[in-house]
């Protein structure tokens, strides 16, 4: 399953790894895709997502997830 959401405030490389990282706490993510300069995030996951454990998860990275894409 594939899910995109839409996320403010990435900037560089370093942003895409910190989303990243803590994305793939949450339970199920099995991938992880940032775009920063397309400000999307893909994730591959082997269920739903909690879209509130996703979002709390970008939060924790210092950024703001906006929505579902």
């Amino acid at each position: 399953m594939t899910t995109g959401y839409a996320v403010t405030g990435m900037t560089c490389g370093h942003c895409a790894t910190s989303v990243t990282n803590e994305l793939n706490r949450v339970p199920g993510v099995e991938t992880v895709s940032v775009d920063v300069e397309g400000g999307t995030v893909t994730i591959g996951s082997t269920t739903a997502l909690d879209d509130e454990a996703v979002r709390a998860a970008v939060d924790e990275a210092g950024y703001q997830l906006t929505g579902k894409i």
